[in-house]
C-alpha cells in the first residue's frame, strides 16, 4: 500500500460506524467491509488505497478461512448425527441431578471443545438445562451461566473458528494453542460452577409449560462408544506433535499435519464408526451451511483488521501503555478483550486482535504462544454482548427476556475475565 499510514482516529472511527450499525441490525458482513472504507477514507486513504486495504486484510484471514471450512465435516457429522447429542445425555446422566449444575457447565464444554459451535452447544443442551431446573428448582440464570461458562472454558479448547485464529495469527499449531488453554479453561468451569451454584435461587425460575416435552426417538442416536470416536480421532491426531515435542519421542514430534486436514479426517472416521457413512453428503452439507456464515463475518473482520493494520492506532495504544507504565505484556489481554466486546464475537474479536496488534504484542517481548493464549482468553470476557448473535440465541434458548439476559453479562464476564488472569498470570509472567 506504499507505505500507506491510516489516522488512528479513522481506524476508531470505522470500528464504531461498523458496530452503530451492526446494532442497527445491518447484516454484520456489511457492517464491518461498510465501516473499513468510510474509516480508511476518515483516516486520509483514497478511493484506491482504500481497496488495497480491504483486500490486504481480507487475504490475511483466508489461511483461517480456509480451516473453518474444513472444520465443518466435523461439526457437521457431531451435530447432525445425534453426536453431541448422546455425549451431552451421558454426562448429565452420569452425574445426576445433585450435581446438576456441574453436570451441565461439564457437558456443554465437551461439546464445544469437540468442535462444536459453543451457540450450537447452548442450544443443544438447553432442553436438558429447562427439564433440570425446573425439577430441582434451578433459576434460569444459574442454568444459562452454566451452559454459556462451560461453553466458554471448551471453547478456548477447541478446533473452532476462534482457537484456529488464535493460531494462525501467531503462525502457530493449532493444537498447541489448544493445549495451552487447558488450565485457563479449567480454572473457568470451576468459577462457573461456583458462582451458577450460588445463583441458583436467583431470578425467574423454569416454568412447567417451558419445559420441552422429549418426544425423540433416543435410539437413532448413536450409542456413546461410537458417538466419541470423531472428536477423539481429532484430539489424539492433533495432541500427537505437542506431547511428542514435551516427552521427547521423536516419531511424535515429527508428526505435523495441519488441522485443515485433520478435522475432516476425524469427522469421516467417526461418521464410518457410526455405520453413517451413507449421509456424507448429507453431513458435509449441514456442516459447510453451518460455517459460511462464520466464514462471512470472519472475512468482513478481514476488512477491518486491515484498517487497523494499516493504520497507526496500535502505536498509539502501545504509547499509552507504556505512559501508563503497566507491563507490556498486558496488552494481548487488553486487545481480546476490547475487540471482541466491540464485535460481541469470540472469532471475530481475536481475528481483529491479532492482525491489528499482532505484531505489537511481540514487539513487546511476548512470546508467539503466550500471546495467542492471553489474546483468546481476553476475547472471552465480554464477548455476549446485544449486538451479536450469540446473545439473542442463548436468551431464545432459555427463554429469557432481553432484561433477564443482559443481567447475566456480569457474571460471564467473571469466567472469562477467570480465564484471561489465569492465562495471563502462567503464561505473561511465569513461564
Amino acid at each position: 500500500m506504499d507505505g500507506l499510514t491510516i489516522s488512528w482516529i479513522g481506524a476508531l472511527a470505522g470500528l464504531a460506524i461498523a458496530i452503530i450499525l451492526i446494532l442497527r441490525k445491518l447484516n454484520p458482513v456489511y457492517a464491518l467491509f461498510l465501516g473499513a472504507i468510510v474509516g480508511a477514507l476518515i483516516g486520509g486513504a483514497n478511493l484506491e488505497q482504500t481497496v488495497s486495504v480491504l483486500v490486504s486484510g481480507t487475504q490475511s484471514v483466508m489461511g483461517t478461512v480456509l480451516r473453518v471450512l474444513a472444520a465443518g465435516v466435523l461439526a457437521g457429522v457431531m451435530m447432525e448425527s445425534g453426536a453431541a447429542e448422546t455425549i451431552a445425555q451421558a454426562i448429565v446422566r452420569k452425574f445426576g441431578g445433585s450435581r446438576a449444575i456441574l453436570a451441565l457447565a461439564l457437558a456443554t464444554m465437551i461439546i464445544t471443545a469437540v468442535g462444536v459451535f459453543i451457540p450450537v452447544a447452548v442450544l443443544i443442551v438447553a432442553p436438558i438445562a429447562l427439564s433440570v431446573g425446573n425439577k430441582m428448582g434451578i433459576s434460569k440464570m444459574a442454568l444459562l451461566l452454566a451452559l454459556s461458562g462451560g461453553g466458554k472454558a471448551g471453547n478456548i479448547i477447541s478446533p473452532n473458528p476462534n482457537t484456529i485464529a488464535a493460531a494462525r495469527g501467531f503462525d502457530l499449531d493449532l493444537s498447541n494453542v489448544m493445549l495451552a488453554g487447558l488450565i485457563p479453561a479449567v480454572c473457568g468451569l470451576i468459577v462457573t460452577v461456583i458462582v451458577a451454584s450460588l445463583l441458583k435461587n436467583k431470578g425467574v425460575k423454569v416454568a412447567d409449560g417451558e419445559v420441552e416435552e422429549n418426544n425423540t426417538d433416543a435410539s437413532k442416536y448413536p450409542p456413546l462408544g461410537k458417538a466419541i470416536v470423531a472428536p477423539l480421532v481429532a484430539v489424539v491426531l492433533l495432541m500427537m506433535n505437542p506431547i511428542g515435542s514435551l516427552s521427547g519421542i521423536e516419531a511424535l514430534a515429527k508428526f505435523k499435519v495441519d488441522a485443515m486436514y485433520i478435522l475432516p479426517i476425524a469427522g469421516i472416521v467417526g461418521m464410518l464408526a457410526m455405520g453413517q457413512a451413507k449421509n456424507i453428503l448429507q453431513y458435509t452439507s449441514s456442516g459447510l451451511n453451518k460455517m459460511t456464515a462464520t466464514v462471512l463475518i470472519l472475512i468482513g473482520a478481514g476488512g477491518i483488521a486491515g484498517l487497523i493494520s494499516a493504520s497507526d492506532l496500535s502505536t498509539q495504544v502501545v504509547s499509552l501503555i507504556e505512559a501508563s507504565g503497566i507491563s507490556g505484556t498486558f496488552l494481548a489481554p487488553i486487545a481480546g478483550i476490547l475487540m471482541a466486546a466491540a464485535t460481541a464475537s469470540t472469532s471475530t474479536g481475536v481475528i481483529l486482535a491479532t492482525g491489528s496488534f499482532g505484531q505489537a504484542i511481540l514487539d513487546m517481548g511476548t512470546a508467539p504462544l503466550a500471546a495467542a493464549v492471553m489474546v483468546h482468553t481476553g476475547a472471552t470476557v465480554i464477548d455476549s454482548l446485544p449486538q451479536g448473535n450469540y446473545f439473542h440465541v442463548t436468551a431464545d434458548s432459555m427463554k429469557m427476556s432481553i432484561k433477564q439476559r443482559l443481567g447475566l453479562v456480569p457474571y460471564e464476564a467473571m469466567v472469562g475475565g477467570t480465564m484471561a488472569i489465569v492465562a495471563t498470570l502462567i503464561y505473561g509472567f511465569l513461564l
